[in-house]
């Protein structure tokens, strides 16, 4: 019997170490390039396009769990084109395609599971899919099987959402003023606090729901407010300090060596990325079989 790790797919011939992760992967990956857009033209095949980073925790564990598996990965070849993306290598393609997820769910996070038609319109989005059905997640062979069913039974409804989804992001992307070098005044400022001040969990600090992450940047906006600024000194004081006395308290805050794990995956900051008992919540959407 041969070794499957010494089986390799056109990712063996890549520099970034994400892509490198995957090169021994059943799965016929494509870097993104004229190859596989070419493909997906010709077979007239909707792509799925995986990005990530190879920092990423929830990226080696989709490795392992689901395009490790054989009989994923033979679904994946005979019916996708499959395309792997290293965010830190392809910034661009990452904010188009982390927008799409976003519009879909209100949040995004990698890995960045992402479904197109062969003209690149993005028309279903997710991040982490686990490999069976589990705890009201779909599995990731669930979900490729609806997508089949989709593209070509529905193919209609699936190049609808495509397109309303790609103009969408267009707008957004419009909407992003270009650098003109001058230093912004008070607004952004304002803004981003009237933001923080919307999302502010009283209760267990930080912003939002589950998962939660320490954000420096929302932290520094926070204490440069509370210091510089008196008219904004409450409120940014008591969402800093309550943020951070909760992150202190948590499970996120390494109690011998210091520092901060990366996100909690609860509200409450207790449990950290990696928890035994903890797994993302999968964002999904778009269009369904």
């Amino acid at each position: 019997m041969s070794d499957p790790t010494q089986r390799t797919n056109r990712l063996a011939a890549e520099s970034s170490p994400y892509l490198l992760l995957h090169a021994h992967n059943p799965v016929d990956w494509y870097p993104w390039g004229p190859e596989a857009l070419a493909k997906a033209k010709a077979e007239d095949k909707p792509i799925f396009l995986s990005v990530g980073y190879s920092t990423c925790f929830w990226c080696h564990v989709m490795e392992r769990e689901s395009f490790s598996d054989p009989a994923v990965a033979a679904l994946m070849n005979e019916e996708f084109v499959s395309i792997k993306v290293d965010r830190e290598e392809r910034l661009d393609l990452d904010e188009i395609y982390m927008l799409a997820t976003q519009v879909l769910h209100g949040q995004g996070g990698w890995p960045n599971s992402v479904f197109l038609t062969p003209d690149l319109l993005p028309f279903f989005a997710g991040t982490y899919f686990p490999p069976i059905d589990s705890r009201g997640m779909p599995g990731f062979p669930t979900v490729l099987r609806s997508m089949i069913h989709a593209w070509k039974e529905r193919r209609g409804d699936v190049e609808q959402q495509g397109a309303e989804l790609g103009d969408a992001i267009r707008r957004h992307l419009a909407e992003i003023e270009p650098a003109t070098g001058a230093l912004p005044g008070a607004e952004p400022a304002e803004r981003g606090l009237t933001s923080l001040r919307d999302k502010f969990d009283p209760t267990w600090g930080g912003f939002g729901g589950a998962p939660k992450f320490p954000s420096p940047a929302n932290l520094f906006l926070l204490l440069a407010l509370a210091e510089a600024d008196s008219a904004h000194a409450g409120p940014a004081g008591m969402m800093l300090a309550a943020t951070l006395d909760a992150m202190a308290r948590g499970g996120i805050y390494d109690q011998l060596a210091g520092g901060f794990h990366r996100y909690a995956t609860d509200r409450e900051w207790l449990a950290r990325r990696g928890s035994a008992s903890t797994q993302p919540r999968s964002t999904t959407g778009g269009a369904r079989a």
